[in-house]
């Protein structure tokens, strides 16, 4: 038998032992994801040069980003968890499907984007009057959201090397990519080595030009080394039934993360009606949401690690194995919030003063780190059960969540906090915030023990 042959029939998942599996499956994706943490903070310290507002205005922007990413990661999460999981079933022919209708649905999700990009001044002006925040802020937006084939099709390539448990190589498509952003970052904001200075749409292409440059190293590796999943759209026709299923799975995963960018949205207009200090403390709240990037980066590439595991082998019908995956996936994302948290209380300032700040700036920020990090454990744990709800075909328990955490608990606490006059009380909604997702994710948990897994030993 072929080895390519062999490795279909007896794929890792399935047999492998699960903790070391978890750690090879997870460290490659929570390497990349950090080196791409590193690359937001670095755009960002980088804009920050060229003013606050400048900083402010990229903040501004970011809710239309993160929902990009919502949209791509969203589809791309229904699509790698069926992949995953006819690989497990042996169901090749349904894998092929399923792989052609997720490029489909990506190249649609650019589409979308492509227009949003067209009233990037209209986005901008609902949120702040201040011309030059505006100005900066639409540079940036149009050319993220018009040039955003690069992000879904690196979204998706990295997907398709998940579903067949080949994380490793997800480390080059990101890593490189965020390399180049690095690089390009300076050379393009403030013109150096003979290119012209471009500002805050400097680092907006050099975003582009590194997802670009990862989508097609993406697809030359997918060609080369995952014969599991090819990428070809030979005799591919739109089915509905496919399209159906993968949003069954992603399209709560869309929604919950675009309450995240609705959550960032409302968060910045509430800080807007701070008046002279509303541009410093959106500043401050974007500067956040960077560096926590460098603690939820990992967890989240912990949680792509356990759903090709858990999903495989629910597949398989290895209740086992599910149950170890858990386990051990929710004690390292607990352990990597709780380091993140100490960060954060210990080092508010130093962390602050990567992005020119002001006096203001800091003494705004040492609290908003601070109060808000108290609610990492809690999310560390959230994250890594939806990851379980996923792979099991119930992201709509993570909906619920987030729904619960974002909408009607974080948004309306932060308002009335708001309402007190005393800009750092409105953090105190996040770890209120985050009380309400673990209960949550703990009783959800309980539910699917009971429903899902439980049930598969009868089986046996």
């Amino acid at each position: 038998m072929s080895q390519e042959a062999n490795e279909i029939k007896e794929n890792r998942m399935g047999t492998a032992p699960v903790h070391s599996l978890l750690i090879k499956m997870s460290l490659p994706v929570m390497a990349s994801m950090i080196v791409q943490a590193l690359y937001n903070v670095v755009d960002s310290i980088f804009v920050s040069r060229v003013g606050e507002k400048a900083l402010a205005a990229v903040s501004y922007c970011f809710p239309i980003q993160s929902l990009m990413i919502a949209f791509g990661i969203g589809t791309a999460v229904g699509m790698s968890a069926l992949l995953s999981r006819f690989l497990g079933a042996k169901q090749f022919d349904r894998v092929n499907r399923i792989a052609q209708n997720g490029m489909f649905l990506e190249a649609m999700n650019f589409v979308l984007f492509f227009i949003i990009g067209l009233f990037s001044h209209q986005f901008l002006s609902i949120q702040t009057s201040d011309a030059l925040t505006i100005q900066y802020g639409e540079q940036y937006m149009s050319i993220v959201t018009m040039l955003s084939f690069g992000v879904f099709a690196q979204i998706l390539v990295e997907r398709f090397l998940q579903a067949s448990g080949k994380t490793f190589y997800i480390m080059f498509v990101q890593g490189i990519g965020a390399v180049i952003n690095i690089i390009m970052d300076p050379i393009l904001i403030f013109g150096l080595l003979g290119f012209p200075k471009l500002g805050v749409a400097g680092a907006a292409y050099a975003t582009v030009l590194g997802q670009i440059i990862g989508a097609i190293i993406g697809i030359v590796i997918n060609q080369r080394k995952n014969h599991e999943i090819p990428i070809s759209l030979k005799n591919f026709r739109v089915s509905l039934t496919d399209i159906k299923d993968i949003y069954k799975i992603g399209l709560p995963s869309i929604v919950m993360q675009s309450i995240g960018s609705v959550m960032v949205f409302s968060f910045n207009k509430i800080l807007s009606g701070f008046g002279a200090l509303a541009i410093t403390a959106v500043a401050t709240f974007g500067a956040y949401f960077k560096l926590q990037s460098f603690i939820f980066m990992p967890v989240f590439g912990l949680n792509n690690g356990v759903v090709p595991i858990i999903a495989y082998n629910y597949g398989a019908r290895r209740k086992d194995r599910m149950l170890a995956a858990m386990r051990i996936g929710a004690r390292y994302g607990v352990t990597i919030m709780t380091v993140g948290m100490l960060i954060f209380w210990i080092f508010p300032k130093v962390l602050l003063s990567f992005f020119d700040a002001s006096d203001q700036m800091l003494a705004i920020g040492t609290v908003t780190l601070r109060t808000i990090s108290v609610g990492f454990p809690c999310a560390g744990y959230a994250i890594m059960r939806g990851a379980s709800f996923q792979a099991l075909g119930k992201s709509i328990y993570s909906m619920y969540i987030s729904i619960a955490r974002q909408l009607m608990v974080l948004i309306p606490a932060g308002f009335l906090l708001a309402r007190l006059g005393n800009i750092n009380l409105v953090w105190l909604a996040f770890p209120i915030a985050e009380v309400v997702g673990i209960t949550m994710s703990i009783l959800f948990t309980r539910k699917i023990k009971r429903e899902i897994i439980e049930p598969i030993g009868a089986e046996m």
